[in-house]
């Protein structure tokens, strides 16, 4: 089953405050997600086992361009979410168009933040409204050796 992605941050909303109402712990994390490998697979894994339902933070492909540039993303939107929202673990993917999911955070209001461990806690954003409202941010060791700006940089420089 794939757990479509939506820009509706009022559905998404209701659905967490539904699952709220079962006692479930809400975990957030987000990226660009333009070439899912191990690592994003590794993170999403170990963020879900901090708490009952995962949301992804999906950057919107406008997001993606102006913080990665020219020729990203790689793939649109839609299908980066539907790739996400179809991993074991997903239940909900939210696509933001601001350069950093703080405004989606603010709304949201996870109990638990994550992110991989190449963040120090207090550089992570949105990292002070979760523990203000008494939830958690954790972070996740970084599984060495993936990047999708590194795949695709070591692509485009081979002559073909």
């Amino acid at each position: 089953m794939i757990n479509w992605p939506t820009e509706n941050w009022d559905d998404a909303k209701s659905i967490i405050d539904a699952w709220r109402k079962k006692k479930d712990r809400i975990i957030f994390t987000n990226g660009c997600f333009d070439l899912i490998h191990p690592g994003h697979l590794h993170l999403l894994s170990e963020a879900k086992k901090k708490g009952d339902r995962l949301i992804v933070g999906l950057n919107s492909d406008a997001s993606v361009k102006r913080l990665k540039g020219f020729g990203r993303p790689v793939k649109d939107e839609k299908s980066r979410g539907a790739l996400l929202g179809a991993l074991k673990g997903v239940d909900l993917v939210v696509i933001f168009s601001e350069d950093t999911p703080f405004e989606l955070i603010n709304y949201l209001h996870p109990d638990v933040l994550v992110k991989g461990g190449d963040y120090a806690i207090e550089n992570i954003v949105g990292a002070e409204l979760v523990i203000a409202s008494g939830g958690k941010v954790e972070t996740i060791p970084f599984l060495k050796g993936y990047s999708s700006s590194k795949w695709i940089d070591k692509d485009s420089s081979i002559d073909g």
